[in-house]
Formats: structure tokens, C-alpha cells, sequence
């Protein structure tokens, strides 16, 4: 019986310093694999060199794909998808924190228990305080709302069989996570500790903003929690208003109107208190009012210029 054919994806957006490198470890690894490959790369609109380094490399093994600009990791890593031809399918960043030494055994794992992904652990992480704590509180979220136990969700460092890709593919989400997409579609999963190394060069692409971008999509794409939230909240605070209000009536006839300062400040108090309630309910549902904008739309979540082989 043949060996499943593997698929490498990596999204790539200004990595031009990196990528002789990836090159000069990756290949050798998939060589020494002894199995049909190909590694597709997709260049997420990078402003650098990088589409001109892949397309020097670009051969029958080596897919390249330009996207028009960029759109995000997360969506360039669905154009691999989209590509690749593997049934095997490991993602990994293009920085080397993620060593391509570890993709035999994740394929060795896949392979031999039969999982339908695999998912990693960053042992000794080489990252900063600030990146490990927002690691934290994502891997704390992702395990409440799939109720999948699983400690790194952040890794990108991944396999998964063709069928949960083509799931994934299927579902046409413009706005979502990948990896806990996965477990909607996947029953066997392991997961396997990993080296995580220092970045080759360059700086991470992941800011605050953006973090804080992909744990929106991480909880409205996944969970209703925070409008079920504001539903309990509002109850809450409409009990609080009436015993507040009770509260206050008793005092002014007990004290007098001295006693309440008129009942200005009070009012004002309440009222503040009540208006950024409101913002922040109206918030949370322009959030999901958002999303569901752009996905009635039905424009695709990125368009491929070309692909190089």
C-alpha cells in the first residue's frame, strides 16, 4: 500500500530574510521523508522580496501562491489548503520557530494512531512575557467554548487528514480560527510536545491589535456567550435599578431631600452608569451584526492572483 502524500503549507508575508534559510531546512527534511511531497507556499501580499525568493524556488514540489494582497494568516493558510493536494495536510509558520525537523513525527503520529489532527506544545518557548500571557488566556477561552482539552491552540505547527481541510474549506467562514475549526470536524486528536525556536529574523506579525482581532473571531465565531451575557447582565442590573431605586425612596422620606443633594448626583451616577452599559451591550452586538455582514456578502475571503510551480 502507498504512503499518503504530505502537504506542507506556510503563509508567508515579508519574510525575506528568513526564507533561504526554511528553504535550506525544510527541503532536506521532505526529501529525507522518503514519500511523494509538495510544500505550498502562499505569499499573503508581502511588501518585501519574499514573492521574488519563492518564485526562484518554485518547481514541480515547490507551489507558490500569490494572493493580490494581503488578507491575513489565517486566510492565506486556506488558500494552501485550497491548492494543496495532499492527504496529509501540516501547516507551520515561515519564522523557523516552528523547526521542520518535528514534521516527521507529527506525520509518524498521524500515521500510526490514526488521528485526524495533531496538534502541538511549545516546549521552552522563546517568546515574550506579553506573547506567553495572551497564550495563555486564548488557550484558557478556545478549551470553554470547544470543550476539546488541549493545551497550545496557538501553534501553528499542525496536521490534519484531507478530509477535515476539505471541511474546513466547505464551511466558507470569513472569520474564524483555524485550529478550533478543526475540532468541529475532527473525533480523534493528539496532541504532541514540540522544540520552539527563537525567530530566524524579522519581527512577529502579531500586534495587540491583532490579537485582540482573533480572539473576536475566536468567540464569535464559535460562541453566543457574550450575548447571553448581556441578556443575564441587563436582567441583573434592571433588578439593581429597582432596589437602588426602592433604596433611595425610603432615604429621602426617612432623611429629606438634603439628605439625597436634591438627587442630581444620583441621577447622574445611574445615568453614566446605565449609558456605558449600553455601549458596551451595543458593542458586543456590532460585532456580531459585523460578521454576519461580511459573510451575507458572499465576497471570498481572498483571491489568488497566481500560482507558480
Amino acid at each position: 500500500m502507498s504512503q499518503a502524500k504530505i502537504s506542507v503549507v506556510i503563509p508567508v508575508y515579508n519574510e525575506e530574510q528568513g526564507l533561504p534559510k526554511l528553504f535550506e531546512r525544510l527541503l532536506p527534511v521532505m526529501e529525507g521523508m522518503n514519500r511523494d511531497y509538495e510544500v505550498v507556499l502562499v505569499d499573503d501580499g508581502s511588501a518585501d522580496e519574499s514573492l521574488k525568493i519563492l518564485k526562484h524556488h518554485a518547481s514541480e514540489r515547490v507551489i507558490v501562491v500569490e494572493l493580490s494582497r494581503n488578507y491575513g494568516q489565517h486566510s492565506a493558510v486556506f488558500a494552501g489548503f485550497e491548492t494543496s493536494k495532499g492527504e496529509i495536510i501540516v501547516t507551520m509558520d515561515a519564522d523557523l520557530q516552528n523547526p521542520p525537523e518535528e514534521i516527521p513525527r507529527l506525520v509518524d503520529v498521524m500515521e500510526k494512531g490514526n488521528y485526524e489532527v495533531v496538534g502541538t506544545v511549545r516546549m521552552m518557548r522563546q517568546d515574550t512575557a506579553f506573547r506567553k500571557t495572551a497564550s495563555r488566556i486564548v488557550n484558557a477561552i478556545t478549551r470553554r467554548i470547544t470543550g476539546v482539552q488541549l493545551n497550545d491552540w496557538g501553534c501553528m505547527l499542525r496536521a490534519y487528514k484531507r478530509h477535515v481541510v476539505e471541511y474546513m474549506i466547505s464551511s466558507h467562514e470569513h472569520s474564524t480560527f483555524i485550529p478550533a475549526l478543526a475540532t468541529s470536524f475532527a473525533k480523534d486528536i493528539a496532541e504532541i510536545e514540540v522544540k520552539h525556536e527563537e525567530r530566524f529574523a524579522g519581527e512577529t506579525k502579531y500586534s495587540l491589535s491583532k490579537l485582540i482581532s482573533l480572539q473576536f473571531d475566536l468567540v464569535t465565531s464559535f460562541s453566543d456567550f457574550p450575548l447571553k451575557a448581556m441578556l443575564y447582565t441587563g436582567i441583573v442590573l434592571a433588578f439593581l435599578g429597582i432596589g437602588f431605586g426602592t433604596f433611595l425612596a425610603v432615604a429621602r422620606l426617612a432623611f429629606g431631600a438634603e439628605w439625597a443633594a436634591q438627587g442630581i448626583f444620583t441621577l447622574f451616577a445611574v445615568l453614566f452608569f446605565f449609558i456605558g452599559a449600553q455601549f458596551l451591550a451595543f458593542g458586543v452586538m456590532g460585532e456580531y451584526v459585523g460578521r454576519i455582514y461580511k459573510e451575507v456578502k458572499q465576497r471570498p475571503p481572498y483571491t489568488i492572483r497566481r500560482i507558480y510551480r
